[in-house]
């Protein structure tokens, strides 16, 4: 019997023209899809790809890991070119590794960080519309620093968790937020969280919350009473997806 090979990929993708990572029915867009086509016409086989989590309709990776399950004796280095041949501009492979056979990218993870972007001028980008938020109003810079880490450390998120239209339920809401900084450059504004986890749209709808504590909406102390409520209703709208890359999955 031919033996099975786990191969892990490394992938950058811009999500603007997707319906997120995961495969939909019916069909639209998505990175997996995308993937899995290009895989399927490399080895021959129905290859199934496993990402390390979903990404929403709108986001990018500079740093999304998959793995996939083949017979293939291709050498990783030809996957690596064929892939890249086969799947479309917005998509590359950065890395193609054969692994472990125990390894997987969802449940092997331990950690992942992303990044949001925020441009905070009143005139539009014309070259990185695609990749930050316009926010044109003055923004405290130092009281969304001095806020946002009330979020470090081992919380339950709940007030931050978005509904799943998806139907999945998470069976805890508590996560553990290791490194959450923000930096201003310019007219730039990067907000960057390291955890061990995630919750549905969890990142989107902590800066929704972060930009109306830069706009004085919310008064200081805002971000330990909306976690204490435990609902979702107390925290700010959720920020556009465009602004959000998923930057490195560590195992």
């Amino acid at each position: 019997m031919t033996p099975t090979h786990t191969i892990k990929l490394t992938i950058e993708y811009d999500g603007t023209h997707f319906q997120g990572w995961q495969l939909q029915i019916p069909p639209n867009r998505t990175i997996q899809d995308e993937i899995e086509k290009a895989l399927n016409e490399i080895t021959k086989e129905n290859v199934r790809v496993i990402g390390s989590g979903r990404t929403d309709s709108g986001v990018h990776a500079f740093g999304q890991v998959a793995h996939f399950k083949t017979k293939s004796t291709l050498p990783t280095s030809t996957f690596l070119k064929a892939l890249n041949y086969h799947l479309p501009k917005d998509i590359s492979v950065l890395r193609v590794q054969q692994v472990k056979n125990t390894f997987h990218a969802q449940f092997s993870a331990k950690r992942k960080t992303y990044r949001y972007t925020i441009l905070n001028r009143v005139a539009p980008s014309a070259q990185a519309w695609n990749f930050v938020y316009q926010f044109p109003c003055p923004l405290n810079v130092a009281a969304m620093k001095r806020e946002a880490q009330a979020l470090v450390g081992r919380k339950d998120f709940k007030s931050f968790q978005a509904a799943n239209t998806n139907g999945k339920k998470e069976m805890s809401t508590v996560r553990t937020v290791r490194k959450l900084s923000i930096q201003k450059k310019g007219d730039l504004i990067s907000l960057e969280i390291e955890a061990n986890g995630f919750l549905y749209k969890m990142v989107r709808n902590i800066v929704g919350t972060l930009l109306d504590i830069g706009t004085g909406k919310l008064p200081p102390g805002s971000l330990k009473k909306i976690l204490a409520q435990k609902n979702r209703a107390a925290a700010s709208k959720t920020a556009p997806a465009h602004g959000l890359c998923l930057v490195k999955v560590q195992y």
